[in-house]
């Protein structure tokens, strides 16, 4: 027993030293990567000769955080509770959350029946980035990179209109489909189906102009309703499951 305590102790020192350093290097790194984005802006903007006032800068800034600023707060608290504090990083740094990444973890954590939100499951989500990172850089370079205009002279034209159309709904619904059975949650699944097919088929129809927000419509409502409506007599798992 005594063994069994001292493992559980060392294993959550372990992990919390591990979410100190990534949270430290992590934090370190997204700045660099802030700095470095908007480096090439700001040249321009300071000594590419164009002709931009504050003003005009500030007014396309509000422009576009009108359309896609909910994503700066729908998508951390989408993904955070499946791929976990250091994941995080990963994945905002690398890019291609929803279509790459989040469906890698779900995988990952799904294989070794790890629970997301557990130092498990945190960990199965930071490797699997890690692997479809490699892929991705490997295959780019080889079928992108090496072969590609090879390749898309191979392809007819109709196929490769078929697949704009469709390759992300299937993979999207591929994603659904192992979240739901990962997650193994029946009221917020249903909560969450509902939801959106009243945002999608009921709201949206009588007011279209809230449209772009219909994603943090869904998923804010879909955590509010999860708790009222969630299992109180399931008691929570260990953080190390």
């Amino acid at each position: 027993m005594t063994t069994s305590t001292n493992s559980a102790l060392t294993a959550e020192s372990a992990m919390a030293r591990f979410d100190a350093q990534t949270t430290r290097y992590g934090s370190l790194t997204m700045i660099a990567g802030l700095v470095l984005s908007l480096g090439g802006p700001f040249y321009l903007l300071f000594f590419g000769g164009l002709d931009l006032s504050w003003s005009t800068i500030w007014i396309a800034f509000v422009a576009v955080a009108a359309t896609f600023g909910v994503f700066w707060i729908v998508e951390p608290v989408t993904y955070f509770p499946v791929l976990g504090p250091a994941a995080m990083y990963q994945a905002f740094m690398i890019g291609n959350i929803s279509n790459k990444l989040l469906p890698a973890a779900i995988v990952a954590q799904s294989s070794i029946d790890a629970k997301p939100g557990t130092s498990r499951g945190n960990i199965a989500a930071v490797m699997a980035i890690c692997g479809a990172a490699t892929v991705h850089l490997l295959s780019l370079l080889i079928f992108v990179g090496v072969l590609g205009t090879w390749l898309i002279t191979l392809i007819p034209e109709d196929l490769i209109e078929v697949a704009r159309l469709y390759i992300l709904p299937s993979l999207m619904g591929a994603v659904l489909v192992q979240c739901i059975v990962s997650m193994k949650q029946l009221r917020p699944t249903i909560v969450a189906i509902a939801l959106a097919l009243l945002v999608q088929f009921g709201l949206i129809p009588l007011a279209p102009a809230i449209a772009p927000y219909a994603t943090a419509i869904v998923v804010i409502t879909t955590i509010v309703i999860s708790w009222i409506v969630r299992d109180r007599k399931q008691t929570s798992g260990s953080t190390l499951n």
